[in-house]
């Protein structure tokens, strides 16, 4: 197996580290209006909206979340209501890791700076880093940076922030479209795919791919 000796970790940090619940959320707060059987075709319309609107110009993402709920509320012809958007934003700081990730965050930090580059705002984040429970060296937010990944502007932000060059890091995402297709764009090389069902594996992007983060210890030498 290859070693990586990178000098950061960068990650990835909703469905990658933290258990991701807007699809959950989400068939809570429709199932009064949305039939079980047309649930998953309408939190995948969820999800593409929710793409659609971090890939225009930066904007909160309070903002994001709602107009992606109201737009998809208006595909499937169902009533949006009162604030629905705001308990998905509300929902965000209160989750937790999948349960592979804090044995293995703990031994990597011994070793490796971690950072994490998230589409979160400033706000929310802080929650969420702190039930990983292991260090992390620098958090940067799409707040700061005024972009959302896919945008190579966040990847860019990361970069200067670091002062250091894409063949520094290690970027370890379980998404292609968010993370490891602009990461390979900026010139990232070394980059992990967490295999965690999101999406499918795409080889061309050259990247080590791992079942959980317990299997990332081992890419890195430890």
């Amino acid at each position: 197996m290859t070693t990586l000796r990178p000098k950061y970790i960068s990650f990835d940090c909703y469905g990658t580290l933290i258990n991701f619940q807007m699809a959950p959320t989400a068939r809570e707060i429709f199932a009064d209006r949305i039939a079980p059987a047309d649930m998953d075709q309408f939190t995948n319309d969820f999800a593409a909206y929710r793409l659609d609107e971090v890939i225009g110009d930066w904007k909160p993402y309070d903002q994001v979340v709602c107009n992606a709920v109201q737009r998809t509320c208006r595909r499937w012809g169902i009533e949006y209501r009162d604030n629905e958007g705001m308990k998905f934003y509300n929902a965000v700081p209160t989750w937790g890791p999948h349960a592979d990730v804090p044995e293995a965050l703990a031994r990597l930090a011994k070793e490796y700076p971690l950072v994490a580059l998230t589409n979160a705002m400033d706000e929310q984040i802080p929650h969420n880093i702190e039930k990983l429970g292991a260090p992390f060296h620098r958090v940067y937010t799409a707040q700061q940076a005024q972009a959302y990944k896919p945008h190579l502007k966040a990847f860019e932000y990361m970069l200067d922030q670091l002062n250091c060059n894409p063949e520094d890091i290690l970027h370890v995402s379980s998404s292609l479209r968010y993370d490891l297709m602009s990461a390979h764009d900026i010139g990232i090389k070394n980059k992990v795919f967490v295999s965690r069902g999101h999406e499918p594996s795409t080889p061309y992007y050259n990247y080590h791919e791992i079942s959980n983060l317990g299997g990332l210890p081992a890419l890195v030498g430890l």
